[in-house]
């Protein structure tokens, strides 16, 4: 039986179109389930995160709604003003 996922063997990779999106809860204290490797935005407005790669918070501020092309293990809600954000990873 063939599968309707003909991408399942292609190689995964941080440039490569996200597998999986999960709604974000932003919390100060909480690391995302799976470390994003982009985010995107329903509604703009400032977004304070932490990086992968990063123990500091960073805000970006007054970003458009769209995708945000930061990997993240955290999304603060302090600072965070933002709102409809998704989660982009494997």
């Amino acid at each position: 039986m063939p599968s309707n996922d003909v991408y399942q063997s292609h190689a995964r990779s941080p440039g490569a179109p996200a597998r999986r999106a999960e709604a974000v809860t932003p919390s100060d204290t909480v690391d995302l389930t799976t470390y994003a490797k982009a985010l995107y935005l329903g509604v703009g407005g400032d977004l304070t995160l932490i990086p992968a790669g990063s123990s500091a918070a960073v805000t970006l501020k007054n970003h458009a709604g769209g995708y945000v092309a930061v990997q993240a293990r955290r999304v603060l809600a302090t600072g965070t003003t933002a709102q409809h954000i998704v989660a982009l990873s494997e």
